[in-house]
């Protein structure tokens, strides 16, 4: 269901009406896409994945995500902390809850490039093997943003190494690196590329994925802006088993602090 408001709303111009003043400017698109932006953040994405390299019987699962972003000042530093809870379905369609997973990021500047560094953890939340881990995990989380004319380059690196949990799961050792890459467009549309390469560091599994997509922002208020997007995502170097099609989408809230 979401999948398909997502795609009405991209193709049939918009949730709401809006006044030519109220067309987002070039910054305030960087800013809506900038996951470093110091602002109140609501997500709810979706990956959904059609289909698995490696399965001789393969179905498709789907991640449906709630996030949450606030910046804050603890010990005086500004910095954001970014909270996602997973509602996972399985190849047996069967729903229930992922392991939840924060980082905290410390902001900094160098230039027009924006950085964040902080301690990153996944709890093992999830009400059935099926949809996690079994596993405390703790690690660190970095990210770099460079703000263009055009859009946005940047990157999201993570990595985390199980110190606790259930003894009969296997361990963790997980690195994950999402480049990103937004062009911006006409009429607040803009093309994305951000999708996620995970590396299995203790079973040396690892997958690749390029992601190609399109995104329209809203401006609502003083600075309010509703970002709606749709990625498909394929596989082009994998070891294991891994996803051979994905599709992430999402609309993200973002609320600038008053």
């Amino acid at each position: 269901m979401l999948r398909i408001l997502l795609i009405a709303l991209l193709l049939g111009g918009g949730p709401v009406v809006v006044r030519a003043a109220d067309v987002p400017t070039a910054q305030e698109m960087n800013n809506s896409n900038n996951p470093l932006t110091p602002a109140i953040g609501v997500n709810l994405q979706d990956q959904y994945v059609a289909s698995y390299y490696g399965l001789r019987n393969s179905d498709d699962t789907n991640s449906l995500l709630l996030r949450g972003v606030v910046p804050h000042r603890l010990f005086g530093w500004p910095q954001i902390i970014r909270a996602t809870i997973p509602i996972a379905t399985s190849m047996q369609e069967e729903t229930g809850l992922g392991d939840i997973n924060v980082f905290d990021l410390f902001l900094f500047k160098a230039g027009p490039v924006a950085l964040g560094a902080g301690p990153e953890m996944t709890f093992p939340s999830a009400n059935d093997d099926a949809f996690g881990t079994g596993k405390w995990q703790a690690g660190a989380a970095l990210a770099v943003v460079a703000p263009q004319p055009w859009g946005l380059l940047g990157g999201l690196v993570t990595y985390q190494h199980s110190f606790a949990g259930e003894e009969r799961r296997l361990n963790q050792n997980n690195l994950v690196a999402q480049p990103v890459v937004i062009v911006n467009l006409p009429l607040a549309f803009y093309l994305r590329s951000s999708a996620s390469w995970s590396f299995d560091l203790e079973h040396g599994d690892y997958f690749i994925p390029f992601g190609l997509g399109a995104g329209k922002i809203w401006k609502v208020g003083t600075g309010t802006t509703i970002n709606v997007f749709a990625e498909p995502q394929y596989t082009v170097a994998h070891q294991g088993v891994a996803p051979h099609w994905q599709y992430f989408m999402g609309i993200n809230l973002q609320f600038p602090l008053t």
